[in-house]
């Protein structure tokens, strides 16, 4: 039944992301949790990484593809960002997991507000790396990968804005770039956790071959939906929600206990 149920959470992340393109992966944890019935949090997180970071490469082939990655700045915000991954998932494991659970409860808000803000498609396409960028990139890399690396979240939300921010290229090239920075800090993150034997490989195997089943059946149905994605985006905003709601609910009266 664990088994099963792995596979089932992973199909059902996988046709998130490609169904709408984003904030699927931040369900992987809540899923490990209380569907596949993981009963340490850091060995959910840690498990959670690795089928992140396994999913973001899958989906990064097809941008490298196209053409679509700026691999300088891709390179230079993947590179610090790395340093911050690793940096906050060691301090994430040294934090009680309820109180985890508790604050990744609240990011999980934030990524459903995310998820409602249309996202502007302008910016340079042509952009080149200078001192300057190169300088904007690493800061912020640094603090998005500390992030990703503390909640062993892919943090597209942050990558996607940051790399816009940080070198002002068009959201089709940010999105295609951060595909490599969440690979990367997911994998960061994992190799930490399962340096402390934190990370279930035979679950997080059948999350990742759920994931791309499911991830093929929702780029299907995306591309027969694209009129409707952004009421999609709501409805799974609204999920995203309800979901945070439950573990304010459960972490909180686990905290007062």
């Amino acid at each position: 039944m664990t088994d099963l149920l792995a596979l089932l959470s992973g199909s059902a992340v996988g046709f998130s992301l490609g169904l709408i393109g984003g904030g699927g992966s931040i369900l992987a944890v809540p899923l490990l949790l209380y569907v596949v019935g993981v009963r340490d949090p850091h060995v959910a997180i840690g498990t959670s990484a690795l089928a992140v970071a396994a999913n973001a490469f899958v989906n990064f082939l097809g941008h490298w593809r196209a053409g679509t990655v700026k691999w300088p700045c891709a390179a230079v915000f993947a590179a610090s960002g790395v340093v911050g991954a690793a940096a906050g998932s060691s301090l994430g494991k040294a934090v009680d997991g309820t109180r985890l659970l508790f604050v990744f409860a609240l990011v999980m808000i934030a990524v459903g507000f995310a998820m409602l803000r249309p996202r502007a498609g302008g910016g340079d396409g042509d952009v080149r790396i200078n001192p300057r960028i190169a300088l904007r990139l690493v800061a912020v890399g640094l603090l998005v990968g500390a992030v990703a690396g503390f909640f062993g979240i892919g943090g597209g939300f942050l990558i996607v804005p940051g790399i816009m921010a940080g070198s002002g290229m068009p959201i089709l090239n940010a999105i295609g770039s951060s595909l490599f920075s969440v690979g990367a800090f997911g994998l960061t993150t994992a190799v930490n956790y399962a340096l402390s034997g934190l990370v279930d490989w035979r679950i997080a195997a059948e999350f990742i071959a759920g994931g791309a089943l499911g991830g093929w059946f929702g780029m299907k149905l995306a591309v027969r939906m694209a009129a409707s994605r952004r009421a999609l985006s709501y409805v799974f905003a609204a999920v995203i929600f309800l979901v945070a709601a439950y573990m304010l609910v459960r972490t909180g009266v686990a905290l007062r206990l």
